[in-house]
């Protein structure tokens, strides 16, 4: 794993010992992804200079470093990744002629590009990555990512120049970027809780969509790339669907326990210390099963735990460890060092990002690397199998409302909101002794309000809208904002599915996945230097899962049922069923106790008048019902300080 960045002048006006020094400053700010190693690589004739940092994962040796010069001299490469079947390529290629000096993938990736062009080749890789690749005869750069976006990679330009990087830290470190707030992007960030490709918080700069190859062409005078996909989620979902498994109930669970297993074995390929992410939920249970049988020795796994019962996974974690036999450890956080965390946020994410699960995502990666520098997750199977509420519960709502008037439904809406999350909460605390099983819900305040936006909800497409937005008006918010188009409002970019939970699933898988969930966990790992691999996201899962019938997902109301039917085969039933918590803190909480004097400082109305950014009236509103405890609003409050408190830090 490591971190790449570069450039292509289309001006002449400067010499070797300026992009050198250029380029260093830039690489350097990646530090953290590739602490091992670094160089750069430069074409003083064309302009073009590429710079790498190295987290040494595959050939320790030098044979491994970059940038990396083909053998036959015409390609350079700079990689972030990992292409897990690249000793098969490699046989290959040998067979063709091909002479390698090391044992690296990357060397690989180069001699593949050569022999089968770039294009072919890419479509040949399994695995995570992000990478540059300068064709020197042709005066081609080509930035290629990974199918489901588990690496980032960001370009744009800066005057005459086009710039690239893993992190946007790296383009602010070239002298003409200029930082010019998106004011649109930002009233995304706000619905959302982060920002949507392509768009990033900075007018000029963009993330490559997953599944997408750029090529910028030198000399033709064009400054605008071409972008073109190499692979489709949108394809995928609606080749899946339309040839959809036909097979019995263990036929599929075998299938997938193949694959899986498949999948989690090529994963656990590497020449440094190697554990996994145990939350003690389905996913990463799966993932940790997977691989203790097919290791001689226990796996290393690890869990943070916090005080607070309703936040804390760490002693379900704890009974699936204890039954596989994994070498475990676990922390239990206090509030003070999850809030330690807070003020590394903006420099670890680089533009707002609200999320508040990337506290503990940062405290489990800081536990992990003290003992390894490669972890296997669980994320992908919520989207690929049917795990999130909305897919089951809040349909299932609809179909049942949706013939009710539209005034009776915002009337019980309206009910269900009158009592706040904290009142709900208590009230099932109350009767907890006589609730019947099903009944019985981790945070059902919460849960009870996002009932009310189903209710209130006038389609099933506002539904889905409607959940996944925390502003509902973000640019009655954000001053001069103008909400761009998404994929989620875009209904020509949505896949051709009939069933509306199979659409929500897609759009969940190219929105949300890439953009919040694998964001997270790419920052908050890198960020110590720690590489997180994600084998559900093997390309060829995903693909498997879209064949997959949604009643071999969701059955009898249960999430993800295919999937645990293959992790009962490894733990049982009892240690894993319990309703689903999701990886969080009590930030409604904290934002009322230790965390009221710093949001006050950044919410406060003359601040953000001075600002002129967002407008105080609407937040200073949620601000004080939240101190009351009137209503909950952690989640639009959340959004709000971590933009306030990336602005704070862009200006140093």
């Amino acid at each position: 794993m490591c971190g790449i960045t570069g450039f292509i002048s289309l001006t002449k006006d400067y010499s070797i010992n300026d992009l050198r020094f250029v380029l260093s400053g830039m690489a350097g700010s990646l530090y953290h992804r590739g602490p091992d190693d670094g160089g750069i690589w430069e074409d003083e004739s064309a302009g073009v200079g590429l710079g790498h940092r190295r987290l040494s994962i595959i050939d320790l040796s030098p044979d491994g470093r970059q940038p990396m010069v083909s053998r036959c001299g015409r390609y350079v490469i700079i990689y972030n990744g990992e292409v897990y079947n690249y000793r098969e390529l490699r046989r290959e290629l040998e067979q063709k002629g091909h002479i390698f000096r090391g044992h690296s993938d990357t060397e690989v990736i180069l001699a593949a590009i050569a022999e089968w062009g770039l294009n072919k080749a890419v479509r040949r890789f399994i695995g995570m990555f992000a990478f540059a690749t300068w064709d020197r005869g042709e005066k081609i750069l080509y930035l290629v990512r990974d199918r489901l976006g588990i690496k980032p990679l960001y370009y744009g330009t800066a005057g005459h120049v086009f710039l690239f990087a893993s992190e946007l830290k790296a383009l602010k470190k070239y002298p003409a970027f200029r930082n010019d707030i998106n004011r649109n992007a930002l009233a995304l960030y706000l619905r959302f809780n982060y920002i949507p490709a392509p768009y990033t918080i900075y007018r000029g700069i963009y993330k490559l969509p997953p599944g997408s190859i750029l090529t910028f062409r030198l000399g033709n005078g064009v400054v605008e790339p071409e972008i073109n996909r190499y692979w489709s989620a949108e394809e995928v979902a609606e080749a899946g669907v339309g040839r959809s498994l036909s097979c019995s109930d263990s036929e599929a669970v075998e299938l997938l326990d193949d694959l899986l297993r498949k999948a989690v074995r090529a994963r656990m390929v590497s020449d440094v210390p190697l554990g996994a992410f145990l939350s003690g939920g389905v996913d990463s249970s799966s993932v940790v099963a997977l691989m203790q049988v097919q290791s001689d020795r226990p796996v290393k796994t690890f869990t943070i735990g916090f005080h607070e019962s309703a936040y804390n996974e760490a002693e379900d974690a704890k009974a699936v460890a204890r039954h596989l036999g994994t070498d475990h450890t676990e922390f239990y956080v206090s509030p003070q060092e999850a809030m330690d965390v807070i003020p590394l946020l903006p420099t670890l994410y680089d533009e707002p990002f609200s999320d508040s699960s990337q506290i503990p995502t940062y405290l489990v990666s800081k536990l992990a690397r003290q003992h390894v520098t490669v972890c296997l997750s669980g994320d992908g199977g919520d989207e690929l199998f049917g795990g999130y509420n909305r897919y089951f519960w809040g349909w299932s709502i609809w179909r049942k409302t949706g013939w009710m008037p539209g005034g009776l439904k915002k009337a019980a809406a309206l009910g269900l909101t009158a009592l706040s999350p904290r009142l709900w909460e208590s009230l099932f605390h109350k009767l907890g002794p006589v609730l019947p099983e099903k009944n019985k819900q981790r945070n059902p305040g919460y849960k009870l309000h996002k009932l009310a936006e189903v209710l209130a909800a006038g389609s099933p497409e506002a539904m889905y809208y409607g959940l996944v937005s925390h502003w509902k008006n973000p640019t009655g918010v954000v001053i001069g904002s103008t909400e761009p188009p998404t994929v989620v409002t875009d209904r020509s970019r949505w896949a051709d599915l009939q069933d509306f939970t199979q659409r929500m699933m897609y759009l969940d898988l190219v929105t949300y996945l890439p953009n919040d969930i694998l964001t997270k966990v790419d920052r908050a790992s890198m960020g110590v230097s720690l590489e997180a691999r994600v084998p559900l996201l093997d390309h060829r899962v995903v693909e498997f899962a879209w064949r997959v019938p949604l009643s071999m997902k969701i059955r009898n109301g249960q999430s993800k049922w295919l999937l645990r039917q293959v992790l009962y085969k490894y733990v049982p039933k009892e240690l894993i069923e319990r309703p689903k918590m999701g990886f969080g803190i009590p930030i409604d909480d904290w934002l009322r106790g230790p965390l009221r004097d710093w949001a006050e400082d950044l919410l406060s109305e003359e601040r953000l008048k001075r600002e002129g950014y967002l407008r105080p009236e609407p937040i200073r509103k949620l601000w004080k019902e939240h101190l009351s405890g009137k209503r909950n609003w952690q989640y639009h409050l959340w959004d709000v300080l971590m933009f306030e408190a990336w602005l704070d830090n862009n200006k140093k």
